[in-house]
């Protein structure tokens, strides 16, 4: 006899913050392992582009308004999942934005948003899947931490905050959600190449970028893929019942130091003579 009884075969996942960046390259990787996937995001019209080539790739997918700083929009998100393709058994809390700044100068209303977003939306999802999670005595949670809450970072406090808070929320929830069958799990990127943060003007980014350097951090100009993101999270939907992923860390790996050295050297050789 196993000790767990095996997943099922159909494994209905939500996925929230959808729209782009992790969420979104998570959506995919998940429906091409044959997760029935629910994309959820303020920006519905771009989760329901990407459902739509999930559904041509041959994927199970559906597009649904989520917004995770509105109790209601989170109950009809999960409400409207679980009735279009069934119990929910993965969560992937994903959802968020950032802004660069360093907090003395930046507002209490800025700091609360992050929270709103990063901490309580993580919060609001899990405790709306969970009931039906623990009835079945199954189930995976996985939420998006990031580098940042193992190591802070200058002009992310915020950001920052929100995240360690998180650490902190799925730490607990592992203590006590033990022996319900039901697995929580964290993964934390280090630098990703999306939207998030990246778009902001150079003013906000080139000081934060000379701080992280000053402290050590951003050491090479390589950043991961979300697709690095997304099969991270989906190897953790896949572990087999009887064990589980307490935290994983992905960080990007520095460019060959031969490949740079030899691309300095032909540039100096490509320069004219002064």
């Amino acid at each position: 006899m196993p000790r767990f009884q095996p997943h099922p075969d159909r494994r209905p996942a939500i996925v929230a913050g959808a729209s782009s960046g992790i969420g979104a390259a998570t959506a995919v990787e998940l429906a091409a392992h044959g997760f029935p996937v629910a994309l959820g995001a303020r920006r519905v019209q771009k989760c329901q582009e990407i459902a739509d080539k999930i559904r041509g790739d041959g994927g199970e997918a559906i597009a649904l308004p989520l917004d995770v700083t509105d109790p209601d929009s989170v109950k009809g998100f999960v409400h409207q999942a679980a009735d279009q393709l069934g119990d929910v058994e993965v969560l992937v809390a994903g959802a968020g934005d950032t802004y660069f700044g360093r907090l003395h100068e930046s507002d209490t209303d800025n700091f609360e948003s992050q929270v709103q977003i990063h901490l309580v939306g993580a919060n609001r999802l899990a405790t709306a899947v969970l009931p039906g999670m623990l009835d079945r005595q199954r189930g995976d949670l996985i939420f998006v931490g990031s580098d940042v809450a193992l190591r802070q970072r200058p002009h992310m406090g915020a950001y920052g905050a929100a995240k360690a808070g998180l650490v902190a929320m799925v730490t607990n929830l592992q203590m006590e959600l033990e022996g319900t069958g039901v697995r929580a799990a964290i993964v934390h990127p280090g630098p990703t190449k999306t939207g998030m943060g990246w778009g902001l003007p150079a003013e906000s980014i080139g000081p934060a970028l000379q701080d992280w350097s000053k402290w050590g951090q951003a050491r090479h100009n390589y950043f991961l893929r979300a697709s690095d993101i997304a099969r991270a999270i989906t190897f953790v939907a896949q572990t087999p019942r009887g064990g589980f992923v307490v935290n994983m860390e992905l960080q990007p790996e520095a460019p060959l130091a031969a490949t740079t050295e030899r691309h300095q050297l032909k540039v100096a050789e490509e320069e004219p003579d002064s």
